[in-house]
């Protein structure tokens, strides 16, 4: 009963002089129903399941801590990237940073003229897909988002998109405190790629809803950082069609707290749901949180998880996947693979890989290990004439190479891998 009456004080605390945005009929429902899941379940603290490892304080606060702005001299990552740019600053969109919101293929609108229509085709979604993800674990945070969040994007591809969207999250405000919804609508036979880059804000909530009809593809590329002061919980939720391909990747640096969820619903046959993820963390004040929760409902389909952490100087890692397979969903190929390279002997990866399996015919793995350098590999570099600093990088970035092969578009790919190397080379 104390525990239950903490977690009640904490969620009045936070929602005290909160005001839920107004719009139409259909979004006021919606987020009335999100902010009673938010009373209802409360706001987590490090006693709940999900966040022992991971502590939800300051995400739960009323007010942010402040972040300090990074200043870097590296371009955009995704400049050279002929894409859909938009951009929000502290969470706020800007219409002159941002390209016209229009591309072969797909329909773009900000979440607030969405919201503000008396009829529109995100009521399907918005709200219905994270309040799916409630169980059987709970979400609060997501559902916090869902009732206050008064930015973001909603995206419904009709064929397959000429170009990629690409989010742009700037943060210029060191006590801001944004929360964004974007929504994506993957019509059958179509196909779409979201990018997202930036910190964002000091603190920053973010939720993603995606649907995916049968026969539709839905790739996502997500960078997060750079800020080494910045909070985020961000929340993905995704319903995957037959014969769908849903396919996310995000590579972390820096950051105070970092914690992705992910859940996947899988509903219709020969679906495919890869979900991938590399971070490289250096201090002690890093955490870095991946939840995963992907759900087999249909026959013969494939879902992997392959993360990747690289922890050096004290840093935490954090990963909590679970596969759980229905009965009746048969032909499951479930994969899932956590590991840490760890640089030192003060940082520490904490794992919770989880099976559920209700059906006979099925082929299900995970497997989670932590460990450091490879010193017969790197005393086989060192031996042709390979530098140490060099040598240790090398062995990094083949570590790593598993999560960025889940990168359908070999172009993002070694951006990525650009960018890893250049951080690298700076913390070595």
């Amino acid at each position: 009963m104390a525990v239950a009456q903490m977690k009640m004080d904490l969620t009045e605390a936070r929602l005290a002089g909160v005001s839920v945005p107004e719009a139409a009929a259909w979004s006021n429902e919606a987020r009335a129903k999100a902010l009673a899941r938010v009373r209802q379940m409360g706001l987590p603290t490090k006693r709940d399941e999900y966040w022992k490892y991971t502590d939800p304080a300051s995400l739960t606060a009323v007010d942010p801590a402040e972040a300090a702005l990074f200043e870097t001299d590296e371009g955009a990552l995704f400049d050279a990237t002929d894409c859909v740019k938009i951009v929000f600053v502290d969470g706020v969109f800007d219409a002159e940073a941002s390209d016209d919101l229009q591309a072969e293929g797909v329909e773009i609108e900000r979440l607030s003229d969405a919201m503000a229509a008396d009829i529109h085709w995100a009521k399907d979604v918005y709200g219905v897909l994270e309040a799916r993800g409630q169980v059987p674990v709970e979400r609060p945070l997501a559902a916090l988002n869902t009732a206050l969040a008064t930015d973001g994007v909603v995206i419904r591809a009709t064929a397959k998109a000429s170009k990629p969207i690409n989010l742009v999250y700037l943060h210029q405000d060191t006590r801001s405190d944004a929360m964004l919804h974007n929504i994506v609508k993957v019509e059958t036979g179509a196909e779409v790629t979201l990018l997202e880059t930036g910190p964002a804000a000091a603190r920053f909530s973010k939720s993603l809803e995606v649907d995916v009809a049968d026969n539709a593809a839905f790739h996502h590329v997500r960078v997060q950082g750079r800020d080494h002061e910045r909070r985020a919980v961000t929340h993905c939720f995704a319903r995957v069609g037959a014969e769908a391909t849903f396919k996310s990747f995000t590579l972390t640096f820096n950051g105070v707290l970092t914690r992705n969820e992910c859940v996947l619903d899988i509903v219709g046959d020969d679906a495919v749901a890869h979900v991938a993820g590399a971070c490289v963390g250096d201090g002690k004040d890093f955490h870095h949180d991946d939840t995963v929760f992907i759900t087999h409902d249909a026959v013969n389909c494939e879902s992997r998880q392959v993360f990747k952490k690289v922890l050096r100087n004290g840093a935490t890692g954090v990963f909590q996947g679970k596969i759980l397979v229905k009965e009746g969903a048969q032909k499951t190929d479930g994969y899932q693979i956590s590991q840490s390279l760890l640089l030192d002997d003060d940082s520490q990866f904490l794992a919770k890989p989880e099976l559920e399996i209700y059906a006979d015919d099925v082929a299900c793995s995970h497997g989670s290990t932590s460990g450091a350098i490879d010193e017969t590999a790197l005393f086989y570099l060192r031996s042709r004439g390979v530098p140490a600093r060099e040598a240790r990088n090398l062995l990094t970035l083949s570590f790593l190479a598993e999560a960025l092969e889940e990168i359908a578009d070999e172009t993002l790919a070694e951006a990525l891998q650009d960018r890893l190397e250049s951080w690298l080379a700076r913390h070595s």
